[in-house]
């Protein structure tokens, strides 16, 4: 399983950058298509939930919370569990923690539980952040450091096209196999009818945790080549004098990513609800899927797109551009009713596309020693999508419309972090340069 590592100059912008990459990146676009298509599964197991558990919005995104609090308490101790047992090995404990509990929603199902089901999906979600702190500075630093804002994108766009299939996935083989997924919001089950409906999760998750231990052994089996000591955590001695809250990059990214991320799960958590009204479409809850299939076919577009162009334009310019055309479609949603209020929330996911990993890269370069505890945090911080209960709050005592002035509020701070957050500061030249 030794491999020579990545030379030293990789990192910093040297020749040395192992030549053969792209294979070890192809593999790991797989991790980031699979845990987009888990983590996107529950845009549709949130309202089938809703329906079988009787919940308000609040007790809903509740859950999405409980999701998103696995990474706040997983990060930090993924960061650790990675110095101590390395990248591939870490990516293979991080799908079998995934495995682990995508089994338990079986057994949540069966019961059925809504506890259960809390405690699973925080297992499942302990595993991602274990993945997300792995492999986001692995891609960003596996290859040329001139294309890792380019390169990120680029494999989250996979991530982001196993969002767009889990929605199908989801649609097919939950919402559409529920009385409370095909009929009209507003019409009350029967206690048989919801006991029925929650055993229509059993099979998703059964040929998720198939899927996820397959792909744990494929990665444990590959050869995948390691970082260099440039992107190590230095030891005591060589981090003297080093601070992550120098990076005025990372300090403001930690908060962007955290708005980000609230900003795309306050919007696909509550899409299929807020479509499904009579004041919007009209529609069942089933047929508010295919439309959220949309916005996450935005999200994918948008990273391949924006790839591309962050090859020409600066990263920052391509961000702050996007987080413009984030605000208004957010505004259109809160003020306008009709269908054209559901399009506009479909189009936010065109513009909080390059979101995540363009902030991601930006926040982490210059870190250098540094990258793997600066990248801790940056995954803790997607903690802020547990936020989302706010938005059930506001949805319950106000309406779900007001909720999107808080995804307004989230692009307007990314705009924020485009225009000045985002710029290089001496303390990150010189940590940079000590990398």
């Amino acid at each position: 399983m030794a491999v020579s590592p990545i030379g030293e100059t990789g990192a910093s912008g040297g020749t040395g950058v192992r030549a053969g990459y792209r294979p070890a990146l192809a593999l790991l676009a797989t991790l980031f298509f699979m845990w987009g298509f888990i983590t996107v599964i529950n845009n549709t197991l949130l309202p089938h939930l809703r329906s079988v558990f009787e919940l308000n919005y609040f007790q809903t995104t509740l859950i999405e919370s409980t999701w998103f609090v696995g990474y706040l308490l997983a990060s930090v101790p993924s960061a650790l569990l990675i110095e101590r047992i390395g990248y591939q090995r870490a990516l293979t404990t991080g799908l079998v923690v995934m495995t682990i509990g995508s089994l338990g929603m079986i057994l949540a199902a069966g019961l059925p539980s809504y506890w259960v089901t809390l405690a699973a999906l925080f297992t499942v979600s302990c595993g991602i952040a274990l993945l997300q702190v792995a492999a986001n500075p692995y891609v960003a630093v596996i290859g040329p450091p001139e294309t890792a804002e380019s390169r990120l994108t680029l494999v989250q766009a996979f991530n982001t096209t196993g969002d767009v299939l889990a929605i199908i996935f989801g649609q097919q083989l939950i919402l559409a196999r529920t009385v409370g997924g095909t009929s009209l919001d507003g019409r009350e089950l029967t206690y048989a009818e919801r006991m029925a409906d929650a055993q229509a999760t059993e099979l998703p998750y059964l040929i998720v945790a198939i899927v996820l231990a397959a792909l744990a052994v494929a990665i444990a089996l590959a050869k995948l080549p390691e970082l260099g000591a440039s992107t190590r955590r230095a030891s005591a001695e060589a981090r003297k004098g080093l601070s992550l809250w120098k990076h005025r990059n990372l300090v403001f990214g930690c908060g962007a990513i955290a708005l980000c991320v609230y900003a795309e799960i306050g919007v696909s958590s509550l899409f299929i609800n807020f479509s499904s009204q009579e004041q919007i479409a009209n529609i069942t809850k089933a047929d508010a899927a295919s439309y959220l299939a949309f916005f996450w076919g935005g999200m994918m577009v948008g990273r391949f797109a924006g790839a591309w162009i962050m090859r020409f334009v600066a990263a920052e310019k391509v961000l702050a551009l996007f987080s413009i055309g984030g605000i208004a479609c957010a505004l259109v949603a809160v003020f306008v009713t009709g269908p054209l209020a559901m399009y506009a929330l479909m189009a936010i996911g065109l513009f909080i596309s390059i979101m995540f990993p363009t902030i991601f890269a930006l926040s982490i370069r210059g870190l250098g020693p540094l990258t793997e505890e600066g990248s801790g945090l940056l995954i803790m911080s997607i903690a802020g999508g547990a936020l989302v209960f706010i938005q059930g709050r506001i949805a319950d005592d106000y309406g779900l419309n007001w909720g999107f002035l808080l995804t307004a509020l989230c692009c307007a701070y990314v705009l924020f972090y485009a225009l000045w957050g985002s710029r290089p500061t001496g303390g990150q030249r010189e940590a940079g340069a000590s990398g």
